[in-house]
């Protein structure tokens, strides 16, 4: 009968020529490996079905090696084969490590853009982009996602939130959206955003031109020319969403009547849009360079980030307070409300689905107020030329830039 080994005896031994295998008489089955270069190893030999069997254990001390191989010989008394067992242990927990090397952060974030982002109108394409690929996957590339928790979400936020509050308001709703889209798809089981509050408070914007305002910056547009400036006049001549405007085709325009598909609108519902002569006057003028009205570095692109032209804008406006390009829609909804337009006119002129359209009214109410939009838009377009003249007219295209 094989002697028990013994740490001591294990550290005297001698390697020899050939790889040995010596038995350890105090358990059942557990050999020790012995190498020519001296290195030592463990190994249970068995049987299991009647056919010999071996689980190597690899480098472990005397009592580590014992342990395991008691473990191994329980399992077989269960009827199970321990090498077997530990084979499928490997190769679920290479598995485990292959599915958490694919669910990286970008690997990650470049999926969801490509299956969800896409699907966003331009505007919230560009900002959820922005805020995936320069905002979060620089802080968190090569992490798992599954280490990902609600502490990361909350200090990453906050570092944004120091400089740039509202960014920091809609990096956090791109990021649940993103870790909502993960649990869909069984990748996670919670989102770390849970629980995180908005970094920043924001208040509704009530910023509208004044007519002094108005008239001036139609003048700055004028004086940035093209394809900005006429852009901007077009802006606040319609009162459409920025975007709606800058990447206008002409495709989209028959007649004096300017339809916006589903896809290009917010609310994904085809919309209308009545174009008076003034909007017609700055649309005719633009060079034909493909199908975008307004294009963007001398070829069929559309208008980018207006960033730049604003800053050209406000270098000739010096306002006396902070404006937006948002603020023209909100003073175009002003204003037709100052001429006495309806609410309901008012709210289709910009698309806006607000309470007069709401419950069992959008259900009932189809009239598209055509005519309505069209006398309204005439009536704003002849109060901005009358500003920017000072004269009183009807309809007389306004100078351009």
């Amino acid at each position: 009968m094989a002697k028990a080994l013994t740490a001591k005896s294990i550290e005297n031994m001698k390697p020899g020529t050939e790889r040995r295998e010596i038995p350890d008489g105090g358990c059942r089955g557990l050999y020790l490996i012995v190498q020519p270069t001296g290195r030592t190893s463990w190994a249970v030999r068995y049987r299991f079905n009647g056919q010999p069997k071996k689980l190597t254990l690899g480098t472990l001390m005397l009592a580590e090696a014992r342990r395991a191989a008691t473990t191994a010989l329980h399992e077989l008394d269960r009827g199970n084969d321990p090498a077997a067992l530990k084979s499928n242990a490997q190769e679920a927990a290479e598995e485990a490590a292959g599915a958490r090397a694919r669910d990286t952060v970008e690997h990650l974030a470049a999926r969801f853009i490509e299956k969800h982002v896409r699907t966003l109108r331009p505007a919230s394409q560009r900002q959820a982009t922005h805020v995936l690929n320069d905002l979060v996957v620089p802080k968190w590339k090569g992490r798992s996602i599954h280490d990902i928790e609600r502490k990361h979400v909350r200090e990453l936020v906050e570092e944004i939130a120091e400089d740039r509050p509202v960014m920091a308001n809609r990096a956090l709703a791109y990021l649940s959206k993103f870790f909502n889209w993960c649990c869909e798809r069984d990748i996670l089981k919670a989102s770390p955003c849970v629980g995180v509050k908005r970094p920043a408070k924001e208040q509704a914007r009530e910023r509208v031109l004044t007519d002094d305002e108005i008239k001036a910056l139609w003048k700055a547009c004028e004086t940035i020319g093209y394809p900005a400036g006429p852009a901007v006049q077009l802006l606040l001549l319609t009162g459409q969403r920025r975007t709606e405007v800058f990447e206008m085709k002409r495709s989209e325009i028959v007649g004096d009547l300017w339809t916006l598909p589903g896809e290009r609108v917010k609310n994904k519902q085809e919309h209308a849009i009545p174009l008076t002569a003034q909007a017609m006057a700055i649309i005719e003028a633009a060079p034909v360079i493909g199908d975008y009205v307004f294009s963007a570095g001398g070829g069929n692109y559309r208008l980018g980030s207006m960033s730049h032209s604003k800053d050209k804008l406000d270098a000739i406006l010096r306002p006396k307070a902070p404006w937006t390009l948002h603020d023209i829609r909100r003073t175009v909804a002003t204003g037709l409300q100052k001429l006495g337009v309806r609410l309901e006119v008012t709210e289709s002129v910009l698309n806006h689905k607000s309470g007069s359209f709401r419950g069992i009214v959008s259900v009932y109410q189809k009239h598209q107020y055509s005519a309505e939009k069209r006398d309204a838009l005439g009536r704003w377009a002849d109060y901005v030329e009358a500003l920017v003249t000072g004269r009183e007219t009807k309809v007389i295209a306004l100078r351009r830039g």
